[in-house]
């Protein structure tokens, strides 16, 4: 098992082939960092609130009797 065996890692690397003992690695998706998007915020506009109805009591009238 040395440099001489072709069947050996060593023996790939000196003799610079590749093969079942010493294989390559696969492509891999490499991380790239997507640039973020700044939000831009809109105010909208505030909305009328509606006065609260308030309740009067009617007033009774008396009648004349």
């Amino acid at each position: 098992m040395g440099r001489g065996d072709i069947k050996s890692k060593k023996g790939k690397r000196f003799a610079g082939s590749y093969g079942r003992v010493r294989v390559r690695k696969t492509a891999t998706e490499k991380f790239e960092a997507k640039v973020k998007e700044t939000k831009v915020e809109v105010k909208a506009e505030k909305k009328a609130t509606p006065k609260k109805k308030t309740t009067t009591k009617k007033k009774t009238s008396k009648k004349d009797e």
